[in-house]
């Protein structure tokens, strides 16, 4: 197992990581233009200081793995592997848009 799958178990296990991340997270604006800013101001320090460093490509892996797995989720990618429903992605598809209202004056 990758350090990036070992965090994500940890993560979605665990509320207080959760809840830490999520306070930290909330110093920046949902932006596509930062999202990979905020992985690496926020999620990735706290993966190193649990023992699990992982780099933003590593990351994009996982996920594109993970959505593909959402996507097909009749095809495994390895024997046993079970991946959840509603996975939660940091890099694609997090929810992060473009407000073009804040572009505005």
């Amino acid at each position: 197992m990758t350090n990036v799958e070992q965090f994500f178990e940890r993560y979605n296990a665990d509320e207080a990581l959760r809840r830490r991340v999520a306070e930290a997270e909330a110093a920046y604006p949902g932006s596509l233009e930062i999202r990979e800013s905020v992985v690496e101001e926020v999620l990735l320090p706290v993966a190193a200081e649990l023992g699990l460093p992982f780099t933003v490509k590593e990351l994009r892996g996982y996920e594109l793995k993970l959505k593909l797995k959402n996507a097909k989720p009749d095809v495994p990618f390895e024997e046993g592997e079970e991946i959840e429903e509603q996975a939660s992605y940091w890099l694609l598809d997090r929810g992060w848009e473009i407000n073009e209202d804040d572009y505005k004056r």
